[in-house]
């Protein structure tokens, strides 16, 4: 199906109505808390998984917000007279934003979703029909330009974000310009690229929408719209990275081999970015027979880059194939169409023996350390959204740690991160305990193993007493050479920082 099947888009350059749009949407409660209110949790979380009958059960009523909400997020052609008394319903036909269905009837010509911003703001994500609900999968069609919503990899990569002021972002791929309406927020430019025109003209309606200002906007793929001498202090790229057979849907295949893109978009990151500036991806990568994995991420690193690297899931090869056909609504295809598509995928996995697929992000910042820190870690655990603070915080201590040998970790003073807990592991009755863990109950949510003296010197750190002298009063308390225990002490107090379970005070 080609893009010529998809709605004709509302006119991009009518501000007015835009503006009169939005108004009345406001009005009307048509937000993310004015949703949930009205649907209730069950319902607003079944519209995630393409489930719009409880949403439509909650909407029967004749009130303002139950007509846009059918209108808007369920494709439900709703009485011209009705909606009139809502929206400037002539004004949003002209314009393209509604088109007539039947003799009294109108239709939504794009999907229309509430979204709250970090800071409480009330913006609108647009997309195409069918995409604000479920996805892909729920849009019954194939169409290659179409383009998605709001959806968990959106969410992700806007919440693990450092979110500081700026001069200039870029936002690489933007599709419905959810990552650029975030960067508009504190960034004074906005550059936007999109190798699909369709995404760019909905990024424009996303952004006017939610009374954000307009973006710079440029059609071509990644950073081929970038000039060579542009550089950012933030970049953001949720891309298409899906390690697929051949480029069939635009919003998801990046039509490279393998797990070349993500690898040539971060290696390609480093020249644009300015010193101290952050760069954030949401990525996909290879698992390869006879390679660690996080020996080929490392090599994507570009020089003159921290790196922090986070795999949060990884799926064999069966498992990925099956979750992107069901993506796409393979599954409810024709039975020998989905036999042919999976043995596709599962050829070009063969041929580039690949066993597995991780996913997760990629965080880069700009440094003119000699020796730039590449931190490559498996995290599938629980974690606590938004992220961007936690992240910000880690390069922080990567900066701190490169400037403090051992002897002046020893001088300096820490204090115990807030929200750690202690956790004693052993036999019911023992007088001590087998190990002792401590535990974060924010940002990551880390736990690590520590000795007793690790526990002790945390549990004492308030900022008052330098390290040194911390571990010379346990070396008292415990009898042990205060020397000794000064020498292999730095260790464990470094992986306390590095993980943040200490702060320098």
């Amino acid at each position: 199906m080609s893009n010529a099947s998809l709605s004709p888009l509302p006119s991009a350059d009518r501000p007015d109505v835009t503006a009169r749009l939005r108004d009345a949407l406001l009005g009307a409660s048509f937000t993310a808390d004015g949703l949930l209110e009205l649907l209730g949790a069950p319902a607003y979380a079944a519209l995630s998984r393409s489930e719009t009958v409880p949403a439509l059960r909650a909407t029967r009523g004749d009130t303002p917000l139950g007509l846009l909400v059918r209108l808007f997020l369920l494709q439900q052609p709703v009485p011209h007279a009705r909606v009139a008394d809502v929206l400037p319903v002539d004004a949003c036909l002209e314009s393209g934003w509604l088109d007539r269905a039947g003799d009294d009837e109108v239709a939504a010509t794009v999907d229309v979703r509430p979204y709250g911003g970090p800071d409480g703001e009330d913006w609108f994500i647009v997309s195409d029909l069918g995409c604000a609900v479920g996805g892909a999968g729920g849009i019954g069609h194939h169409a290659p330009g179409v383009v998605l919503g709001v959806g968990g990899a959106s969410t992700t990569l806007a919440g693990l974000t450092v979110r500081t002021p700026v001069s200039a972002a870029l936002d690489l791929g933007t599709g419905s310009g959810i990552q650029a309406l975030h960067a508009a927020a504190h960034a004074t430019r906005v550059t936007a690229t999109d190798v699909n025109p369709r995404a760019l003209h909905i990024a424009a309606l996303t952004l006017a929408l939610s009374g954000a200002p307009a973006a710079d906007l440029r059609e071509g793929s990644l950073y081929e719209p970038v000039a060579d001498d542009e550089t950012y202090d933030l970049i953001v790229s949720n891309p298409p990275f899906v390690i697929s057979p051949g480029a069939r849907l635009t919003y998801r295949d990046g039509g490279m081999g393998g797990d070349d893109l993500c690898r040539s978009l971060v290696q390609q990151t480093g020249e644009r970015l300015n010193e101290g500036g952050f760069a954030h991806f949401l990525a996909n990568w290879q698992h390869v027979e006879g390679e660690d994995w996080t020996d080929r991420l490392r090599s994507w690193v570009p020089r003159g880059c921290d790196a922090w690297i986070v795999q949060r899931e990884v799926q064999d090869v069966t498992q990925y194939a099956e979750l992107w056909l069901r993506d796409a609504g393979d599954h409810r295809a024709d039975p020998a169409d989905y036999q042919a598509r999976y043995d596709a995928w599962l050829d070009e996995f063969e041929a580039r023996k690949v066993k597995a697929v991780g996913f997760g992000w990629i965080t880069l910042r700009r440094t003119g350390a000699v020796e730039p820190s590449v931190v490559a870690e498996e995290w599938p655990h629980p974690i606590e959204q938004p992220l961007g603070e936690t992240v910000r915080a880690h390069f922080d201590r990567v900066d701190y740690l490169r400037a403090h040998d051992d002897a002046a970790l020893l001088e300096a003073h820490f204090t115990l991160a807030g929200e750690v807990v202690q956790e004693q592991v052993g036999l019911p009755g023992a007088e001590d305990p087998e190990h002792v863990v401590l535990r974060q109950n924010r940002g990551m949510r880390r736990a690590t193993r520590v000795d007793t003296v690790g526990a002790g010197f945390a549990g004492v750190c308030d900022g008052t007493m330098s390290a040194g002298r911390i571990l010379d009063a346990i070396a008292q308390l415990v009898g042990e050479d205060p020397v000794a225990l000064r020498d292999r002490t730095p260790a464990q107090i470094r992986l306390l920082v590095e993980q943040g379970f200490l702060e320098p005070a």
